[in-house]
């Protein structure tokens, strides 16, 4: 709490503390500014940086939406699987780009080390002699590529394994909701799932009715429909 001035009341004190938080334009210096950048780049579950200061922020908060809206998670662990593809996703890309811009850079290098006028003779002497210089690096990269691709791969499966599950799940107890439902409408009384436990809203459970009703009459006309003629039939494949 800050100190009263004498003479001073606390009113005051607030009033030219806003009064001074109005004219906080941030950091002013480029040191202050990288710092305030990088802390924008932070992840928001982690705190660890994912996106670099040279990447686009945008285009990563982009990617990011991107998956989640693609994969739909339910629940904090299904969440976490999902950040984990994005980052995952976002670092075996700059893992491509690395190497192309290291390839690049070799190359704008050994311009005047190799003696040829033919351009794609040029540019393919001047790539090995960097792969020569650089094997080691280009093998970290491609190390380091393949272990982020088996992590993007394991946490899918992962992900699937427990978003299957959640919907068989989840169907199952629609279903229990739905042979409830349509005993209360039988009865003329109103039904509340939620004291059965159920998470769904009336809404949701009258559509799955609803939608059941039409498979069922889908399936009858289907019964009913006359078969084609042989000569049809086996044209048809069937």
């Amino acid at each position: 709490m800050n100190p009263t001035l004498p003479g001073e009341q606390p009113t005051d004190r607030a009033a030219i503390n806003r009064a001074n938080a109005q004219h906080s334009t941030g950091p002013r210096t480029e040191a202050g500014k990288q710092r305030s950048r990088l802390n924008a780049m932070r992840h928001g579950l982690t705190g660890q940086t994912v996106v670099l200061p040279e990447d686009d922020l945008d285009i990563y908060q982009k990617r990011n939406q991107e998956f989640f809206t693609e994969c739909k998670p339910k629940g904090p662990i299904e969440m976490q699987l999902v950040q984990v593809l994005a980052d995952t996703a976002w670092r075996l890309n700059r893992v491509a780009a690395l190497e192309n811009s290291l390839l690049s850079l070799g190359i704008a290098e050994h311009e005047d080390s190799v003696d040829t006028d033919h351009p794609k003779v040029h540019t393919a002497l001047a790539m090995a002699k960097t792969y020569r210089e650089q094997s080691h690096v280009v093998a970290n990269l491609g190390m380091h590529g393949q272990r982020l691709a088996r992590l993007f791969k394991e946490t899918f499966k992962q992900l699937r394994e427990i978003q299957t599950e959640r919907r068989s799940e989840e169907k199952e107890q629609l279903k229990k909701a739905a042979i409830i439902m349509e005993m209360h409408k039988d009865a003329g009384v109103p039904y509340d799932p939620v004291q059965d436990g159920f998470v769904f809203s009336p809404a949701e459970i009258e559509t799955c009715i609803q939608r059941n009703v039409r498979l069922t009459q889908a399936r009858q006309a289907d019964s009913q429909r006359p078969c084609p003629p042989p000569s049809l039939a086996m044209h048809a494949g069937i």
